[in-house]
């Protein structure tokens, strides 16, 4: 494991203000409760939603963790009763442990509203209470859902993406690999915002060890609960070891074009950097950014300069690739 270096002189100035709200809690099973409460409290900071969703649900997957029962859908519908439109499914973050969709609307029904398209956000189930692969089973049934209603709601199939950040796109990273594995939906994009990948960032396995990354947010402590109450009692040795930890699939090739986004300061800069280049060698379309003195959901500071470039760097892509037109 590294040793930290502090990186507070390589922030970018304009998104200091957002580290200081940010001051998480070390993550542990005393803690996690009152993170999660605080998590919830958080999302209703960003005020009301622009478009209210729809509840929907679909029946999950009966797993080794015991059947899921309905999952629940938030669907964000900008234009109720239209046709062929490209959609997006939404897997939110909060590395595997916190978060909700039902909590989380912001985020899914302001990218609805900017792209004119209808974004499904998956209640997943989180670990520990259900670990590997109940989670990523949820997230596949919600991508299952979209697939199969798509007719009855407006969608074109063929311009389906997923998106997520932090452990939502390490989520969406393995939704895309187990698609492909499964012979399952093809999807048209994944646009990944600093993905959380490889389960052995943090700790003595890890292939980086970057001294300058991991300092604000999301460090290698929390990233390594975060994998460890994933986890379980999962061995991540065989043919699902990238749908744990998408890092681990020893072959890319076949996945949809991608978008990945981080900052130069996350914890996931390196392992977010290798995928990419190993998508490139798959042959799989790439676009990638690297966005300075960004740290862990830089994003959330939304005034910073970085965070607009990101938002429109985003949405851009998400437009090429559905092939829509962006009303950013």
């Amino acid at each position: 494991m590294t040793d930290q270096i502090s990186t507070r002189h390589l922030v970018d100035p304009e998104v200091m203000p957002m580290l200081e709200l940010l001051n998480l809690s070390e993550f542990s099973a005393e803690t996690l409760p009152a993170i999660r409460d605080g998590m919830v409290a958080s999302a209703a900071l960003f005020g009301e939603p622009p478009i209210k969703p729809v509840r929907e649900t679909v029946h999950g997957p009966d797993g080794p963790n015991g059947p899921s029962g309905e999952i629940a859908i938030y669907w964000y519908d900008p234009a109720p009763g239209t046709k062929n439109r490209a959609a997006l499914l939404q897997i939110h973050g909060g590395g595997m442990v916190v978060g909700s969709a039902e909590k989380m609307q912001f985020g899914p029904s302001a990218t609805a509203a900017a792209l004119g398209i209808p974004v499904a956000s998956v209640e997943y189930r989180l670990a520990p209470e259900t670990p590997f692969p109940g989670p990523q089973e949820d997230c596949y049934a919600g991508l299952q859902w979209l697939t199969d209603k798509a007719d009855r709601l407006g969608v074109d199939p063929a311009r389906i993406g997923i998106i997520g950040e932090s452990a939502g796109g390490g989520l969406a990273a393995a939704v895309a690999q187990m698609a492909r594995d499964l012979n399952g939906p093809k999807l048209a994009a994944q646009i990944l915002v600093y993905p959380m990948l490889d389960h052995r960032t943090g700790s003595q396995a890890c292939q980086h060890n970057n001294r300058m990354t991991g300092e604000f947010v999301w460090n290698r402590s929390s990233n390594q609960f975060g994998w460890g109450a994933l986890r379980g009692d999962y061995q991540p040795d065989d043919h699902r070891k990238g749908w744990f930890s998408p890092a681990l699939a020893d072959n890319l090739a076949g996945l949809p074009p991608t978008w990945i986004g981080t900052g130069s300061l996350d914890l996931f800069f390196d392992e977010d950097l290798d995928y990419a280049k190993r998508l490139v060698d798959a042959g799989v379309p790439l676009e990638l950014h690297v966005y300075p003195g960004g740290p862990h959901a830089f994003n959330l500071a939304n005034e910073a300069t970085i965070s607009q470039a990101f938002n429109r760097d985003m949405m851009g892509a998400i437009a090429r690739l559905l092939n829509i037109g962006a009303k950013t």
